[in-house]
């Protein structure tokens, strides 16, 4: 679905706002949620009423309290089930009761500004619990459908049908089938007959047809207006442990149906996002009010959110007036409503319910490998009741998530002779001592060991049988070499409690400047900490090199310490011929031996396809240029090949201009000019102007800001940043 926006047209006033898109929405979401509160009501054997109340509830209270702009809230599918067994158990008075003090908790969820931890609950559960919803929905209302009434539980919808079907009502079994016939097939009208939205039409189409068939079509029994439904709840007198039960039931069903709801709204466009604390508050007044009144639980609705977005409104004034167009349908209209037949509501009802359960979230279940939670959960909301086929889900995939997050992966293989390698990878915690030990009894005793550790967790009960084992193996005279690749080092497993280690330190470690707080000479403790990281993952790459290289660039840069270039240009060993000097200078052909020297040797004998000459932010060689070459030999002889670097910035160079337009200060601007002057120089040496004609060799200038750790690419007339082929492609 593509993004809306809700963002008020430039110039358009509130009224305008209102008339213009909030008004005709309204519309629309009314006559989308007027056959669906009716039809839940039916489903969750609850007076027809409550269901019409809670849809002006919805509307209203949420309309004007919400934290969400374009979300509509009333009745739901996914609580039909679990009010349906609070209604029986407990009766319709109580129930309202519960409704309320749910609603109360909702309050103080939000007050609490908890409403987000809601989110945390597994998506594959969410979907597979109101797919469990959906199938026993429809399981009751084919009975219904079929001429009958619905049985008590999923099981007994099941084994009865059989008998149903032998003692089926034509009459029934027509209307119902014409509605789902309708739903199924209104998506496949053309667009300017779907305005009108597929279940009022179904509903209206089931409404003549009752009228005009021979039979006695039961319809919807509904005892005066929507007044004389409001009532006060009854305070229970006992089973308060059952109750509280229902109520925070209810409760977190309400508030994680109603947050996931308005996140998925909150896709849907592109205006003001969700205050999820104050959309939970306002979900909790609203029900509150319905029960009080005498009406459903009221939560977030899907259908009627999509259809706000797609019919054009802007803000939550939509969801007030639909709220209030229902109220005065079901005072004018009453005797309308009292003319649907109840097959047709089955029919709906039947159509809503598998609708629910959806093959994108199964696929998706399958592809996660969270097919096994979904199975369990959809059977235990089914077959034994909504409350425990969420939790038996939701402990089924903590335990699943518990075992994806501690498993270990150890193996011990002979890689050459008496050489062997065992990688152990994952969370290597004391529940992986039983696969270490096994496959470390594999490695023969007096064999050379390569231990590679690519852990991002270590405790010391996996370190001490690590340690115990080397000690072990090196007494026969083996040796064993530890390679930590992974976030979590083994001189951390015994300074103190264990700690998962982190991706962004690892990388840390591998790119920031090095710091040796002991007084060894740095470059040796350089080393040994490459011998003990980095050398065993660089090896096969560099032994794929043992016979010569076959860099793709010549790569000019300057001397300072802080250009990196295999860093800046992602890439590895043998992909740069590398050349550094102060400046990232040029001399002119037959002045510099040296650059001379790797020009040729990296064009003619190695074959590099682009020669690059990278320039930097803060270049203390551009900042002595500017401050005046000094004399003499050295510095200021060879500071002397960038005098025309400078003459060309105090003219005017068009690099410069877009540098300074850019933000940076001159002494950057000069180091650019001087890439694209250098850039120029080179092409004027006769090994390169030969390459470029005989092989197409590209010659570039780019340029490294420091502070912002972007490259830009200088060209003969300005700068440019470079573009993300990746990045493009994933935008499509």
């Amino acid at each position: 679905m593509s993004d809306t926006s809700v963002q008020p047209s430039p110039g358009e006033s509130r009224w305008q706002t209102l008339f213009r898109h909030d008004l005709p929405a309204s519309l629309v979401v009314f006559l989308v949620a007027l056959p669906l509160s009716l039809g839940i009501a039916v489903a969750s054997d609850a007076p027809i009423a409550a269901g019409l109340i809670a849809a002006v509830v919805g509307g209203v209270v949420v309309g004007i309290l919400g934290g969400s702009p374009l979300q509509v809230s009333g009745p739901a599918a996914g609580l039909t089930v679990v009010v349906a067994e609070t209604i029986n158990q407990f009766g319709w008075k109580t129930a309202c009761f519960i409704t309320a003090a749910a609603g109360v908790l909702q309050i103080l969820f939000g007050l609490s500004r908890i409403a987000r931890a809601a989110l945390a609950i597994a998506p594959v559960v969410v979907h597979a619990m109101l797919a469990g919803i959906g199938i026993t929905i429809a399981l009751q209302q084919v009975h219904v459908l079929l001429g009958g009434s619905s049985h008590s539980t999923a099981l007994k919808n099941v084994t009865e049908l059989p008998s149903q079907l032998l003692n089926l009502h034509g009459d029934d079994f027509l209307i119902g089938g014409v509605v789902i016939a309708i739903m199924l097939g209104w998506k496949y009208l053309p667009a300017k007959i779907r305005v009108v939205p597929g279940p009022l039409v179904a509903v209206l189409v089931g409404t003549v047809l009752s009228l005009v068939v021979p039979g006695n079509v039961e319809r919807i029994a509904l005892s005066g207006s929507l007044f004389d439904a409001i009532g006060l709840p009854e305070i229970p007198s006992g089973n308060w442990g059952a109750l509280v039960l229902a109520v925070v039931t209810i409760a977190l069903i309400a508030s994680v149906e109603s947050l996931l709801c308005a996140v998925a709204v909150d896709k849907m466009h592109t205006g003001p996002r969700t205050n999820f604390d104050k959309e939970l508050m306002a979900q909790g007044a609203a029900n509150v009010t319905s029960g009080l009144l005498g009406g459903l639980p009221v939560t977030g609705v899907i259908v009627r959110s999509a259809s706000n977005v797609q019919a054009g409104a802007r803000t939550k004034n939509s969801a007030l007036l639909h709220g209030i167009w229902i109220l005065v349908f079901s005072i004018a209209l009453v005797g309308v409503v009292q003319q649907i037949p109840k097959a047709a509501l089955a029919g709906l009802l039947i159509v809503v319910g598998a609708q629910l359960v959806k093959l994108a979230h199964i696929r998706l279940a399958h592809r996660t490998g969270d097919l096994l939670v979904y199975g369990v959960t959809v059977a235990g909301v089914v077959f034994l009741n909504l409350l425990e086929g969420v939790l038996i889900g939701l402990g089924l995939a903590f335990a699943l998530l518990l075992w994806r997050v501690v498993r270990v992966h150890v193996t011990a293989e002979e890689v050459d002779g008496d050489r062997w390698l065992v990688k152990v990878e994952g969370t290597c915690t004391f529940l992986a001592l039983p696969k270490l030990s096994a496959e470390l009894a594999k490695v023969p005793g007096g064999t050379v060991v390569l231990m590679e550790l690519s852990v991002d967790f270590l405790d010391h009960a996996a370190y001490e049988a690590m340690h115990d084992w080397a000690s072990q193996h090196e007494s026969t005279g083996g040796t064993v070499e530890f390679v930590e690749l992974g976030t979590a080092p083994m001189e951390h497993a015994t300074a103190g409690p264990p700690k998962r280690g982190r991706a962004r330190e690892l990388l840390d470690e591998v790119l920031r400047p090095w710091r040796d707080d002991s007084d060894r000479d740095p470059i040796t403790a350089g080393v040994a900490a490459y011998h003990r990281r980095n050398a065993h993952v660089v090896r096969p790459h560099l032994d794929e090199l043992r016979d010569g290289q076959e860099p793709h660039s010549f790569f000019l840069t300057c001397a300072d310490s802080r250009i990196v270039p295999n860093v800046i240009t992602n890439s590895g060993p043998g992909d740069l011929f590398t050349v550094r000097n102060v400046g990232n200078l040029v001399p002119s052909y037959g002045r510099d031996t040296s650059l001379e020297a790797g020009l040729t040797f990296a064009l003619q004998e190695l074959g590099v396809d682009n020669l690059v000459v990278c320039g930097h932010s803060g270049c203390g060689a551009m900042k002595a240029l500017r401050a005046g070459v000094p004399a003499g030999p050295g510095l200021g002889d060879w500071l002397g090949y960038a005098l025309p670097s400078l003459d060309r910035f105090r003219l005017g160079h068009p690099v410069a201009r877009a540098a300074a337009e850019a933000g940076f200060d001159e002494t950057d601007q000069l180091s650019m000019v001087n890439v694209a002057v250098q850039v120029e120089t080179l092409l004027t040496h006769p090994v390169v102007r030969q390459a470029v004609l005989d092989r197409g060799v590209k010659v570039s200038g780019l340029f490294f800001d420091i502070a912002t750790a972007r490259v830009l690419e200088v060209t003969a007339d300005g700068i440019a940043e470079i573009d993300d082929p990746e990045l493009e492609l994933a935008t499509v």
